[in-house]
């Protein structure tokens, strides 16, 4: 059976793992410092940056801030 070995794995892994969590700090940090986001729910924002991995921050950096 052909499987992935560990290191194939890892290679996917990592950078998915840190983009991830790239885009996770970038719009927590982005949404702290706003005053004012489109749905005027920063509560909101927060559950769908949290629970949505990678849509969540791209969803919110690029529908959810009022620029």
């Amino acid at each position: 059976m052909g499987g992935l070995s560990t290191g194939e794995l890892l290679a996917i892994f990592v950078p998915l793992a840190i983009l991830e969590l790239g885009l996770l700090a970038w719009a927590l940090v982005d949404l702290s410092r706003r005053d004012v986001v489109k749905g005027g729910s920063r509560l909101l924002w927060v559950l769908v940056i949290l629970l949505f991995n990678i849509l969540g921050p791209i969803l919110y950096l690029t529908w959810g801030r009022n620029v």
